[in-house]
């Protein structure tokens, strides 16, 4: 009984743990499904839910309302950002060329 009764209390304090980093989102913030996926956008923070929004490969506008707790901080690899900056300047030396 009383390894049951450490455990639980052990699962309550984590369960709040979670709670608690989940409950500092914000608009912008970007999260992804505990289980894995693409990274989507927060765009409204309820008490227990979070409207996400993302892109489809189509370019098509998802939005949907997903419970807090299947929800996790996304981790965005600085260099990504890095590579889109280099690719929109080749893109855009690119349409300089073009206009010559």
């Amino acid at each position: 009984m009383i390894a049951l009764s450490s455990h639980a209390d052990m699962l309550r304090r984590a369960s709040f743990n979670v709670k608690e980093q989940i409950m500092d989102l914000k608009p912008g913030d970007v999260v992804i499904l505990k289980s894995g996926g693409h990274p989507v956008t927060v765009a409204e923070v309820n008490e227990d839910s979070v409207e996400c929004l993302w892109m489809g490969g189509e370019g098509d506008l998802f939005r949907e309302t997903l419970p807090l707790a299947v929800l996790e901080r996304a981790e965005i690899d600085p260099s990504d950002e890095e590579d889109d900056e280099e690719e929109d300047d080749e893109d855009d030396d690119d349409e300089e060329d073009d206009n010559k």
